[in-house]
C-alpha cells in the first residue's frame, strides 16, 4: 500500500510539472495569459480605429502576438496608414505595431 501511494504521488507530481511547463511562454508559442493579454489588446486596437473618423470605414484587420500589433488591409492613402500606425501605437499594451496596410 505504502509503494503504490509513493508511485501515485510520483505520477501526480510528473504529471503537475508537465502540465506547467504546457502552459509556459516561448519564442513561438505564448502563454495563455499572454493570449488573453493580446486579445485584450486586439479588441482596444480595433475600438481606436473604429473610433477614428478617417478610418472607420476601412477593412483594417488587427492581430497581436506577444504585444505586437499586425496591421492588414486597404486603405485609400499613404495619410490612412500612417494615421492607424499612430493610432494603434497610441493603444496601452501596445508593444511596437508592424504597419502592412496597402493603397489601393
Amino acid at each position: 500500500m505504502l509503494k503504490l501511494q509513493r508511485i501515485l504521488r510520483l505520477v501526480v507530481c510528473a504529471g503537475l510539472v508537465g502540465a506547467s511547463f504546457g502552459c509556459a511562454s516561448s519564442r513561438t508559442h505564448e502563454s495563455t495569459g499572454e493570449y488573453v493579454d493580446n486579445t485584450v489588446i486586439t479588441t482596444k486596437v480595433k475600438a481606436a480605429i473604429f473610433n477614428e473618423a478617417s478610418l472607420k470605414t476601412f477593412q483594417i484587420s488587427v492581430k497581436t502576438y506577444k504585444d505586437e500589433v499586425q496591421l492588414s488591409g486597404f486603405v485609400d492613402s499613404a495619410q490612412s496608414v500612417a494615421k492607424a500606425g499612430e493610432v494603434a501605437r497610441s493603444v496601452p499594451g501596445v508593444g511596437s505595431v508592424k504597419n502592412d496596410l496597402l493603397v489601393k
